[in-house]
C-alpha cells in the first residue's frame, strides 16, 4: 500500500522548476541530483511518492517523503547530499594540556604496563582514566606533542627540548632552558657560505704534431712494404696555477 502524502510538495516556483528541468536532463550532474530532480518533478506533477521513487529509478517512497520535507525548507540545495557520518571529534587547548600533563607523569610500571611513554601507551592512559580523553588517536598524541617541543628519543621515550633532570642532594631536580623555544626554531640569519681552500692543478693538454709509424704487412705478401700509419699523442703543457 503506498504511503500517505502527509507532507505535500509546496508549489513550485518558475525558477525551481526550471532548475529542476535542466538538472534532471543534463548528463553532466551526478546521478543522485538527477534522481532528486526527477523525484521532485513527478510529484509535483500529480504522482504519489512511490510512483516518483520509481521514475526516479528508487524502489520505496519514504526517501521521496524526506526529500520533500527537505525541498519545502531549503529548496533547491535539497538536490545536494548532506555529508553522513559523525563529525570529526576536534581537540583545543583544554585536550592538548590533558595529553602534555599526561606525558609528563612518570609511567608506572604496574599500571600502565610500560617504564618509557610511547604513542601506544599514551592512548593507553588517556583512554582509561575517567578524566581522560576516551577517543584520542596515536596522530593526535603525536601532534601535540610536536608542537609542545617533545620529540621521540633514541632510548624509546618521548623528552621535551629544553628540559631536563638533574640529580642534586637534595633529589631529583627539573632543569629548564628558557631559550629551548629559540634554538629549536632554528637560526634567522643567512647562513655564510663555506670558505673555499681547494686551488686548481692539473695540466693543461695541447695537441701534438702528427707522427707516423711504420706498420710491415705479413711476410712474403705483395702488401710487405711498410706503409704509414697516422696517431696522435698529446704532450703535457706547462700547470696552469
Amino acid at each position: 500500500m503506498p504511503r500517505s502524502q502527509q507532507t505535500p510538495l509546496r508549489p513550485l516556483t518558475a525558477h525551481e522548476r526550471i532548475a529542476l528541468v535542466h538538472v534532471a536532463r543534463s548528463g553532466a550532474e551526478r546521478a543522485d541530483r538527477v534522481g532528486r530532480a526527477k523525484a521532485l518533478l513527478a510529484v509535483a506533477d500529480g504522482v504519489t511518492f512511490l510512483a516518483a521513487a520509481r521514475a526516479a529509478g528508487r524502489q520505496s517512497g519514504d526517501g521521496v517523503a524526506k526529500l520533500v520535507a527537505r525541498f519545502n525548507a531549503t529548496g533547491l540545495a535539497a538536490l545536494t547530499s548532506r555529508p553522513g557520518g559523525r563529525p570529526p571529534i576536534r581537540y583545543g587547548p583544554d585536550q592538548a594540556a590533558r595529553i602534555l600533563r599526561e606525558v609528563r607523569r612518570p609511567p608506572d610500571r604496574e599500571a600502565d604496563g610500560t617504564a618509557t611513554w610511547s604513542l601506544s601507551t599514551l592512548q593507553r592512559a588517556l583512554r582509561r582514566v575517567p578524566d581522560g580523553l576516551p577517543t584520542v588517536s596515536t596522530s593526535t598524541i603525536r601532534r601535540v606533542l610536536h608542537e609542545a617541543g617533545f620529540s621521540w628519543q633514541r632510548n624509546r621515550t618521548w623528552c621535551e627540548t629544553g628540559v631536563v633532570l638533574r640529580r642534586r642532594k637534595s633529589g631529583v631536580v627539573t632543569i629548564v632552558d628558557p631559550a629551548a623555544t629559540a634554538k629549536r626554531g632554528g637560526s634567522s640569519g643567512p647562513t655564510a657560505r663555506p670558505r673555499r681552500w681547494a686551488f686548481p692543478s692539473g695540466a693543461r693538454t695541447r695537441p701534438a704534431p702528427t707522427r707516423l709509424s711504420r706498420s710491415p704487412g705479413p711476410p712474403g705478401s705483395r702488401w710487405a712494404t711498410p706503409h704509414t700509419v697516422p696517431t696522435r699523442t698529446s704532450a703535457a703543457g706547462p700547470p696552469s696555477c
